[in-house]
């Protein structure tokens, strides 16, 4: 594997309302919890629905100054299967394209 799950902040990270962005070889990333807000003090049952959201584009630009139709995005279950999940598939869009 290329990115590794060590690489991300563990899954109560994400319940403050921050992503984690990073890059791999040309290949820019972000994970979030969707929607993107802080949870952290909101007792679980009243919560509303939320998944981790993934998106790759590639470089050079951020997140927020690339073209969003060169992002790919996928959701996964806010758990810390889906946060593996995420990894994988992190690294299997890396394998899928050209990012050079």
């Amino acid at each position: 594997m290329a990115i590794e799950l060590h690489t991300f902040f563990n899954l109560m990270h994400y319940e403050y309302g921050e992503a984690f962005f990073g890059s791999y070889k040309g290949m820019r990333y972000r994970l979030a919890r969707e929607p993107l807000e802080n949870v952290k003090f909101t007792p679980i049952d009243k919560r509303g629905p939320a998944t981790l959201m993934a998106t790759v584009w590639p470089e050079p630009y951020s997140y927020g100054m690339t073209d969003k139709s060169l992002m790919v995005t996928e959701h996964f279950e806010v758990s810390q299967e889906g946060l593996e999940n995420a990894v994988k598939w992190f690294n299997e869009q890396y394998e899928s394209r050209n990012w050079n």
